[in-house]
């Protein structure tokens, strides 16, 4: 699973330590079928936001005027629970 993310980098001053952070990048999920069922009701719904594969290089290379484009619900057809 492909998950749109984004991360930086940035050197500590004090011992020149190279340090990475990331954020996952989610959408409101109050109306999805499925996500909106894993939170209390009065709380907002927030889902990651999934790529297809197809779309995994695109998100890579995506310009920023263009990265909204990926910023949707993934369809709850295509999500299943596997219980473990």
């Amino acid at each position: 699973m492909e998950i749109a993310a984004l991360w930086t980098g940035w050197k500590n001053p004090e011992d020149g330590q190279i340090l990475r952070s990331f954020t996952m990048l989610t959408v409101n999920a109050d109306d999805h079928p499925f996500m909106r069922n894993y939170y209390k009701p009065k709380d907002e719904k927030r889902m990651v936001v999934i790529l297809d594969d197809a779309e995994y290089d695109a998100w890579l290379i995506a310009a920023p005027d263009e990265s909204l484009s990926f910023m949707r619900q993934y369809p709850a057809e295509r999500m299943e629970v596997k219980s473990g």
